[in-house]
C-alpha cells in the first residue's frame, strides 16, 4: 500500500536570480527527499510556484524603472529554465497568479472571516499622495541604531533588515524613497486560533445549507 507524500517547498520571490545557497537549502534537499519517496513507492506530490506579489517585486520595478509584471515574467521564466537545467522533478511549479491560487486563497480568507478569526484594525501609516498608494516597510528607511551607525548610515524599516524595534508611532526624521504622508488604513489581522482547531475545520467553506464544503 502507497503512502500519499506531499513534499512542499518554499515558493521563491519572482523579483531577483536564485543562487547556490537557494539550491542546496530548499530545492535540492526537497527533490533528494521526493525521489527517494517515489523510489520506495509512494505516491509524490511535489509542488511549488513562483511568488508573483509582494514588496520584493515592486522595489525591483521601481528601481529599473518597469512594471511588476514585467520583473515577474523575466524571473518566472528565468526559475523554469533553471529547474529544467537542474533536473528538479516537479510535479506542479506554479505562480500565485493562476485563478486557481486566487480562489483558493479567496476561500481559505472568507472561511476564517465566517468564523470570527479576522481582526479589523485601523493604524497610521505612510502614504505616498503621487502615486495613491500606502507604502510597504521596505519604501521608509529610519536611521540605524547607535551600535550600527560605524557600518551603516541607514537601514530598511523591516524586522530581517534592520536590529531595532519598529517605533509605534511616525517620526519625522523617517527617510522615503517616495514622498510620504501619515493616512489612516484599515488593516487585517488573522486573530488567536484555539490550537484544537483543525485544518479542515478552519479553512472549510460554510455551505447555504449549513454543511460545509
Amino acid at each position: 500500500m502507497t503512502t500519499p507524500v506531499l513534499v512542499a517547498v518554499a515558493w521563491p520571490y519572482a523579483s531577483g536570480s536564485r543562487h547556490l545557497g537557494h539550491l542546496a537549502g530548499a530545492y535540492l534537499p526537497s527533490d533528494i527527499f521526493a525521489r527517494q519517496q517515489r523510489i520506495i513507492g509512494n505516491e509524490v506530490l511535489m509542488v511549488s510556484g513562483s511568488d508573483v506579489h509582494g514588496t520584493p517585486i515592486t522595489v525591483r520595478a521601481d528601481a529599473e524603472g518597469v512594471t511588476p509584471q514585467d520583473i515577474v515574467d523575466q524571473y518566472h521564466t528565468e526559475f523554469l529554465q533553471q529547474w529544467e537545467r537542474l533536473g528538479i522533478s516537479w510535479d506542479l511549479y506554479t505562480t500565485t497568479g493562476t485563478s486557481n491560487h486566487s480562489d483558493v486563497t479567496q476561500n481559505m480568507f472568507l472561511a476564517q472571516l465566517e468564523r470570527g478569526h479576522i481582526d479589523r484594525r485601523t493604524s497610521e501609516q505612510l502614504f505616498d499622495e503621487e502615486v495613491s498608494r500606502f507604502l510597504p516597510d521596505r519604501y521608509v528607511k529610519e536611521p540605524a541604531p547607535i551600535a550600527a551607525q560605524t557600518k551603516h548610515e541607514e537601514t530598511n524599516a523591516t524586522t530581517a533588515e534592520k536590529p531595532m524595534m519598529r517605533l509605534s508611532s511616525l517620526t519625522q526624521n523617517q527617510k522615503c524613497h517616495l514622498r510620504p504622508q501619515s493616512h489612516e488604513k484599515l488593516n487585517i489581522f488573522t486573530s488567536a486560533i484555539p490550537t484544537s482547531t483543525t485544518l479542515s475545520k478552519l479553512f472549510s467553506v460554510p455551505k447555504k445549507d449549513g454543511g460545509t464544503m
